[in-house]
C-alpha cells in the first residue's frame, strides 16, 4: 500500500516501496534549493551596507558558510572611548565575549574563508589561541610597527600592533600571491640592480613598517617590509568621526590577496567602513555591523560615495615618497642655528610689491 508524506514545499508526495527513493531524493533536492535561495535572500539584505546590531547576533543570522574573508578590528578593552560600546569588560568576561564573536565568524565563513584579526598586546596570545580553539588556523603573525604612538612615562611607548592571518583549512583557501598588484621590489631590485631578481618582485614578509622615514635606524634597508602610515588626524585619508581607523592600502593589500573579485568580505566591527570601502573599490561584496547608530549611519554615507574602482588613499609603497629623518635636526635647533637661511616669498597683489622676509 502506498504512503503520503507530507512536505514543506506545499506538495504531497505518494509512493510505493519500489518508488520511495526517487521520490525522496528529488523532494531533497527541492527543499535544498529552496533553502539556498532562502539563505541568499537573507544575505542580499545585509549585503553593500552596514547594518546595525550586535555582531555576535548579526553573524549568527548571516547563512553559514556564505563570507569568504573577514577582517575583524575589535575593541581591545583598554577603555576607549566608543561611541556606545563599553571598552572596560572583566578579563574573563572579554574574553568568553571574544570567543562567541570569532566562533560567529567562523561560522559565518566558507570552508575555503580566511579571517584576519587586528589586536592589540594586552589580549594578542589570548584571542590567538581562542581563534584555534574556535577551529581556525594560523598562517601567519604580522607585526605591525609604527613609532608615533603615545608617549609613556612608566614604561616603553608602545610601537606596535598584531595582524593574525587565519584559514578555515589547512590546504583550501584563497591566497593570491603570484598576483602582480601583491608583490613588491626586492632588495636584489632596489638596491642592487641585480639581473637576477625575479623582474615580479617578491611577497611582502610579516613586519609592517608605519613611519618609513625612520626604518633606516630600526631594520635592515635588505629587508622587504610593509610600509603603510597610520591614519592620523591631520590626514585626508580620515573619516572625522571614529578614532581606530586603519589605513586603506594595507586593508586593500590584504582583500587582495585573500579573495577574488565579487567574493564576500565582511567587518564585525564596521566602526569608519574603511574595510567595506575598501572592499567596494576593489570590486567585492561587503557587509559590516556596528552598535552605533552614528556609526552606521556615517559609515553607509561613506558607501554610497564610495564607487568600483575608486582610488585607493595613500601611497601604495610609502617608503618611496616618505621624507628621511636619518640626517634630521630638531626644530630648536634649526631655529637657533646662525647659519640659517631666512624664507622669502612673493605676493601677487601687485607687480610692484617687494619680497618680504619673514
Amino acid at each position: 500500500m502506498g504512503r503520503q508524506v507530507c512536505c514543506s514545499f506545499r506538495t504531497r508526495i505518494h509512493f510505493t516501496r519500489g518508488q520511495s527513493r526517487l521520490q525522496v531524493s528529488r523532494g531533497q533536492v527541492e527543499l535544498k534549493l529552496l533553502g539556498k535561495e532562502s539563505r541568499l535572500k537573507s544575505l542580499a539584505k545585509v549585503l553593500g551596507r552596514v547594518s546595525h546590531g550586535d555582531c555576535v547576533e548579526q553573524m549568527n543570522s548571516l547563512p553559514e558558510g556564505s563570507v569568504d574573508l573577514a577582517f575583524a578590528d575589535p575593541p581591545f578593552n583598554i577603555g576607549y572611548d566608543y561611541d556606545v560600546y563599553h571598552d572596560q569588560k572583566e578579563h574573563n568576561e572579554y574574553l568568553d565575549w571574544s570567543e562567541k564573536w570569532i566562533a560567529a565568524v567562523h561560522r559565518a565563513l566558507k570552508p575555503t574563508g580566511t579571517f584576519w584579526l587586528a589586536i592589540g598586546d594586552e589580549y594578542a596570545a589570548e584571542l590567538k589561541l581562542l581563534s584555534q580553539k574556535v577551529g581556525f588556523h594560523t598562517r601567519s603573525w604580522v607585526i605591525w610597527y609604527y613609532t608615533f604612538g603615545v608617549n609613556c612615562k612608566a614604561k616603553f611607548s608602545r610601537s606596535h600592533a598584531h595582524l593574525f592571518y587565519f584559514v578555515k583549512d589547512r590546504e583550501k583557501f584563497t591566497f593570491r600571491g603570484e598576483e602582480l598588484e601583491n608583490r613588491i621590489p626586492s632588495a636584489r631590485q632596489l638596491v642592487y640592480a641585480d639581473t637576477r631578481a625575479n623582474p615580479n618582485g617578491r611577497l611582502p614578509d610579516d613586519t609592517w613598517v608605519l613611519r618609513p622615514q625612520d626604518l633606516a635606524g630600526c631594520f635592515s634597508s635588505e629587508e622587504d617590509t610593509w610600509y603603510f602610515p597610520r591614519v592620523a588626524g591631520t590626514f585626508k585619508e580620515r573619516a572625522g568621526f571614529h578614532g581606530c581607523q586603519m589605513p586603506e592600502q594595507l586593508l586593500a593589500r590584504i582583500i587582495r590577496i585573500c579573495s577574488e573579485p565579487g567574493e564576500v568580505v565582511l567587518d564585525p566591527f564596521s566602526g569608519s567602513a574603511s574595510t567595506l570601502v575598501c572592499a567596494k573599490k576593489l570590486g567585492r561584496e561587503c557587509l559590516g555591523f556596528d552598535l552605533s547608530p552614528d556609526y552606521v549611519e556615517r559609515g553607509n554615507e561613506r558607501l554610497k560615495q564610495t564607487q568600483v574602482g575608486d582610488a585607493l588613499v595613500g601611497a601604495a609603497e610609502p617608503t618611496m615618497s616618505a621624507p628621511s629623518t636619518a640626517a634630521g635636526k630638531r626644530v630648536a635647533d634649526k631655529l637657533a642655528d646662525p647659519n640659517r637661511k631666512k624664507r622669502t616669498r612673493q605676493t601677487n597683489k601687485r607687480t610692484d610689491t617687494p619680497l618680504i622676509a619673514d
